[in-house]
């Protein structure tokens, strides 16, 4: 691989920050920005990996056109939504399981 991906994590809940800590530590990823909407969780964030950008504006991300792909971590309310405008971004996505809450919004992303 010639350059690492470029990847985003939105949401650091529950499993946010494993799926962080993944991405940082792969050789074949570059994790350059975490999002959330509670400022003290990306603080945390911040004091573990110094050179990863927050934000609580995920818009920034969608737009970012340096970022490979967006990992979605979540409530499961909210996959199919974030989820499709990644990929309208022109993102690849990863989305913690379920996918979506019905098999409709399942196939549509």
């Amino acid at each position: 691989m010639d350059k690492p991906i470029r990847v985003a994590v939105i949401g650091l809940g529950y499993w946010g920050p494993n799926l962080a800590r993944t991405f940082y530590e792969l050789d074949e990823s570059f994790l350059s920005v975490c999002a959330d909407l509670d400022k003290s969780k990306l603080e945390e964030l911040k004091t573990r990996y110094p050179v990863v950008n927050t934000t609580t504006d995920i818009e920034e991300i969608y737009s970012d056109p340096d970022l490979d792909a967006i990992v979605i971590a979540v409530p499961a309310a909210k996959h199919f939504k974030l989820a499709k405008a990644a990929l309208l971004a022109g993102k690849h996505v990863f989305v913690e399981k379920p996918l979506a809450l019905n098999s409709k919004n399942g196939e549509e992303v």
